[in-house]
Formats: C-alpha cells, structure tokens, sequence
C-alpha cells in the first residue's frame, strides 16, 4: 500500500491505462480530505511529540464481486487516492495479485527508489557535520 500512496497520480494513471479493459468497481467511501497528526521521535528512537498537521485523503472501493480496497494518501489528490484503492483491492485478488505486482508495484517501487537516490545525491553536497571539541579542566 505504500507504494500505492507514494506514487503520482501520472504513474497510477498509466498504470490505469496499461490494465486493458479497467474493472468495473464502486465507491463506497468517496475521496475524503481531511487532516491527520504526524508525530515524530526525539532522535528518532526517543519520547514522542506531535509534529504537526498534514492533509491526507482516503478512499474505499470495492471491486464488482470483489473484496474492498482503501488508501490513503497525503495531500489533496482525490484521483489518486481513487485510484491507489482500486489498485489495492485489485492486488487482493488471488488470480491478478502476481501479475500485478510485476507490472504495477515493482515498477512503481523502482521509481520511487530512484527519485529518493535524485534527492540523497542532490542534497548530499550541501552536507555539514557538526561536531563538539571537549575542553578539559586542567
């Protein structure tokens, strides 16, 4: 699913596109925009805190004759999060759920692996170390 959440509407589109003949599917929680409370770690392993605020919407379908799908996703896309709930129940069928996999989730998966190394190397050469020279009380 995060997979799902974290790729574009564009990708998901062609995705959408490359299915062939798309299931049919109806909405049983239209897209929904609303807010949710990121928290985060002191140091990553420390006390909790709340972050902040982030908007994020979430969707149901269920395919005809078929389990029901959900996501989630950030921002305010509702296609996406539309089309990331359909993908998922999709993925929930038995028969499609290998073929899928190889033709929508692990080229997805690889394309947002690449845009995360773009951004590491991007960043990488405005890295500072910080460090912190102990004075001794001789």
């Amino acid at each position: 699913m995060s997979v799902l959440a974290l790729a574009t509407t564009d990708e998901l589109e062609a995705c959408w596109a490359g299915l062939g003949a798309p299931p049919s599917y109806r909405v049983l929680r239209r897209p929904e925009v609303g807010l949710v409370m990121v928290s985060g770690r002191a140091g990553g392993t420390g006390t909790r805190f709340n972050l902040g605020e982030m908007t994020a919407t979430r969707c149901t379908v269920q395919l005809d004759n078929g389990p029901p799908g959900h996501a989630w996703i950030g921002g305010r896309d509702r296609r996406q999060a539309e089309l990331a709930a359909v993908f998922d129940a999709l993925l929930q069928d038995p028969g499609r759920t290998a073929a899928l996999a190889h033709s929508v989730v692990e080229p997805l998966a690889r394309a947002q692996a690449e845009r995360r190394r773009a951004a590491v190397t991007r960043v990488a050469s405005s890295r500072v170390e910080f460090f912190t020279l102990v004075r001794g009380e001789d």
